[in-house]
């Protein structure tokens, strides 16, 4: 958990009063909020601040440690427009987590042109398909597609994901095209673990796997159907060598997020990220 935030979000608190008043200023949850406080406390090895139901008081510990490290953020703060007063471009690492299906050459032309406008920026990106908590990690921001994204982080919609269920020109040949979902029963099905899609494709599949890089190897070479974000599978259906398959019937299309942790202290370097994202995939400012 980053310590800097932790201590930001503690004068937050002392300074509003309580809690939710804290969270509702710095525009993430109350749960959040508390989190950070109690990572300074279990860190400090004491209590910083003496909670009951309708009072917020400061310890005689947590008097001192306001004190002092109000102080510090002060003169950090004065750092930091001093340091933006003499570039406004934004700099450093930036730390993101995303699904591992944003491997693909979409997504990578989006990152070369990123750094091109922005090259005093480091993208330090992870591809994985598990929840990442971004406090706790050391994330700056997270895109993740999802329908009901986390109510304890700021989220920006990016654009739509479509799914689609596609199968190699190869495989027909051998085995025949799908027509109607009743004719799924008679085929081999290859389904990402990454997202509920069974709940949209009842049959039972012969593989699965989190990987869709395994996923469309797998179709190449004649495993079966297999159902991918449509940024994967681009290519090959432009080129004639993979098929779609009963697009009606596998609708499913969730949206793509920027997750990030507070609005008050979203970084340039942040900001001009999901800016970037949000412009190239269609979805206006807000």
């Amino acid at each position: 958990m980053d310590a800097l935030t932790s201590l930001r979000i503690f004068r937050e608190v002392v300074e509003a009063g309580s809690f939710v008043k804290a969270a509702e200023r710095l525009d993430i949850s109350t749960a959040m909020t508390s989190k950070h406080v109690a990572n300074l406390e279990r860190q400090l090895g004491v209590r910083l601040l003496n909670r009951t139901t309708r009072h917020l008081s400061l310890t005689e510990a947590g008097s001192v440690y306001y004190e002092q490290c109000s102080e510090a953020l002060n003169i950090l703060q004065t750092a930091e427009a001093a340091v933006g007063a003499q570039s406004a471009q934004p700099q450093g690492m930036l730390k993101v987590t995303a699904p591992g299906w944003f491997a693909n050459r979409k997504f990578a032309d989006l990152l070369v042109a990123y750094q091109a406008r922005y090259p005093g920026v480091l993208v330090d990106l992870q591809l994985e398909n598990r929840f990442v908590d971004l406090v706790e990690e050391g994330y700056d921001m997270a895109i993740r597609a999802t329908s009901e994204p986390s109510p304890s982080l700021i989220v920006r919609p990016l654009c739509k994901m479509p799914f689609v269920l596609a199968v190699a020109q190869t495989y027909i040949e051998r085995n025949g095209l799908p027509r109607h979902p009743d004719d799924l029963a008679r085929h081999r099905l290859v389904l990402p673990t990454y997202t509920n899609i069974e709940t949209v494709i009842k049959n039972n599949p012969v593989l699965k796997t989190n990987d869709t890089s395994m996923s469309l190897q797998l179709v190449r070479a004649g495993m079966g159907l297999a159902y991918f974000p449509a940024w994967i599978v681009e290519p090959e259906l432009a080129a004639g060598s993979f098929v779609r398959v009963l697009p009606a019937y596998t609708a499913f299309a969730p949206s793509v997020f920027a997750v990030y942790t507070s609005r008050k202290y979203m970084t340039t370097k942040v900001r001009t990220f999901i800016d970037f994202l949000s412009d190239a995939l269609g979805v206006p400012s807000i």
